[in-house]
């Protein structure tokens, strides 16, 4: 079957109903009588010491759902120019991802400086994230393209894979654009950030 076969047999799977999130996983790299080689502590305060961009993945609503999907996300990277390829990575137990998932779409906003208040709409769980969001849909996928985003990437989902607690989603991108040289949101040591200049 290949890859791409692969990937779009999960892609038509995931679509042809509901989708429930995965548990967290039980992970264990070690024997339950050794110490944990690393304390998620120090894991969290050490990796934050990585900027990261700071974006909002956002994918249609499917058949039946009230509306887009959306979530706040850092772990997003460029991955192949040929292909074009993009990759983010979900929390297993996300219940936004399911609903990404069952669309086979998504566009990425990057934010721009000034957009924390989007980013922490996206954040949150539960609530409809999209109140008072100026978008205008993806031209390929129709994904919510958000007003003000210093960039977006508007994708189709090519595979997932896993990746301890959380999921591996790449996407082929079928269309992109960034609005002018807007100055992009930056999230450092667990706060906001922004480049410093020169």
């Amino acid at each position: 079957m290949g890859h791409a076969g692969a990937a779009a047999f999960a892609v038509r799977y995931l679509g042809d109903g509901p989708v429930e999130a995965l548990p967290r996983p039980e992970l264990r790299c070690v024997r339950e009588d050794e110490r944990a080689p690393v304390a998620q502590a120090e894991f969290r305060r050490v990796l934050g010491a990585f900027a990261s961009g700071v974006t909002v993945i956002t994918a249609p609503g499917a058949d039946g759902e009230p509306g887009p999907a959306g979530f706040a996300c850092q772990s997003f990277s460029s991955l192949s120019l040929e292909p074009p390829l993009v990759c983010f990575m979900v929390g297993r137990a996300s219940t936004t991802w399911p609903r990404i998932a069952r669309a086979g779409v998504f566009c990425v906003n990057v934010l721009g400086v000034g957009q924390e208040e989007v980013c922490r709409a996206f954040a949150v769980s539960g609530a409809d994230k999209f109140t008072g969001v100026a978008y205008d849909p993806a031209p390929v996928s129709g994904s919510p393209r958000l007003a003000g985003a210093a960039a977006w990437i508007d994708c189709s989902v090519h595979a997932v894979h896993t990746g301890g607690d959380h999921l591996i989603v790449v996407g082929r991108v079928d269309a992109l654009g960034a609005d002018g040289p807007r100055e992009p949101l930056l999230f450092h040591r667990g706060r906001f950030a922004r480049l410093a200049d020169g």
